[in-house]
């Protein structure tokens, strides 16, 4: 039986405009090229897991327009379970313009639409879904009070639940309470605690109610901390392009192996790999890797 998980998150469609610069306040700058891509950091980890092979329900909003209905079928399209997408009727779907110049430098505009309306009814609505998941995965692109929720059912329910805080918001300790791993970056432990190094700002997490934190730290891998004690995941030496959706594609494949019962130590560093993968192509949605290059990425390295 394949792994089920229910991520609960953001549907975005990505407007690219690559140009030569980023226009200043005011100013039009001409040339260069435009891609329109599918996006969110919600959708973007429900497709990873899936392309570990996970059976996923994702909980989401979009607008009934014409971008919603792309977004759907291109869940639909990685097999994922779209029965708890609701098309909101008075909000578009969310877009984020994103402005990229010739040194990789961007700038990005986010609006976010139905994305800002995903609610407790929402959540409540997927109830049954989250109570018979393995892990339950969600990040901060919508709103607090409906990650707070799904988090309280998946924890009362015996759901593992894990926390991409992205973008970085203030958290309550009551959530964090019922999050079984965490895994910010850097940039966004930083945020949460005030400490700038990353094995201090884990032990004011775990301090806060998480059991496991894992910082994410680019291409040097992972830093894992429980009550177990504190190790290190060495990144995977790849030849990195395009950041964009690493951290999607690890997060995707963490809860994954999770839910199939790999330990920590097997769990972050295959994480790793997919992340690193995902840096070695352009986008966001097709940088995304299936298991089996994951795998054979994983295993090529000996690390014991």
């Amino acid at each position: 039986m394949s792994a089920r998980i229910v991520v609960i998150g953001s549907v975005n469609t990505d407007l690219v405009v690559r140009g030569p610069r980023i226009p200043s306040p005011g100013e039009t700058v001409t040339g260069g090229s435009f891609l329109q891509a599918q996006g969110g950091k919600g959708a973007n980890q429900a497709v990873a897991a899936a392309r570990a092979g996970a059976d996923v329900t994702f909980v989401a909003r979009v607008g009934d327009d014409e971008l919603g209905a792309a977004a759907i079928a291109s869940l639909v399209e990685e097999s994922i379970d779209v029965a708890h997408i609701t098309c909101d009727q008075d909000h578009a779907t969310g877009v984020a313009l994103i402005m990229v110049d010739q040194a990789g430098e961007n700038a990005i505009s986010v609006a976010p639409g139905a994305n800002a309306r995903l609610s407790v009814g929402d959540v409540e609505a997927a109830r049954a879904a989250i109570e018979s998941a393995d892990v339950l995965l969600m990040q901060l692109e919508t709103p607090i009070p409906a990650v707070e929720r799904a988090a309280a059912i998946a924890s009362a329910a015996g759901t593992t639940v894990m926390l991409n805080p992205a973008p970085a918001r203030p958290l309550g300790d009551s959530l964090l309470s019922d999050v079984d791993v965490l895994t910010p970056n850097e940039g966004e432990s930083a945020f949460l605690t005030g400490e700038e190094e990353p094995g201090v700002a884990a032990t004011r997490l775990l301090a806060s109610g998480v059991n496991t934190v894992v910082v994410t730290l680019g291409p040097r891998g992972a830093m894992v901390l429980s009550s177990e004690g504190q190790s290190l995941a060495e990144g995977f030496p790849v030849t990195a392009i395009d950041s964009t959706a690493a951290g999607d594609a690890f997060n995707g494949f963490l809860a994954v192996g999770l839910a199939e019962g790999l330990d920590l130590e097997k769990a972050v560093p295959r994480a790793c790999a997919a992340g690193a993968l995902a840096t070695t192509v352009p986008g966001a949605r097709p940088s995304l890797p299936f298991r089996e290059s994951v795998d054979d990425l994983w295993g090529s390295i000996d690390r014991e």
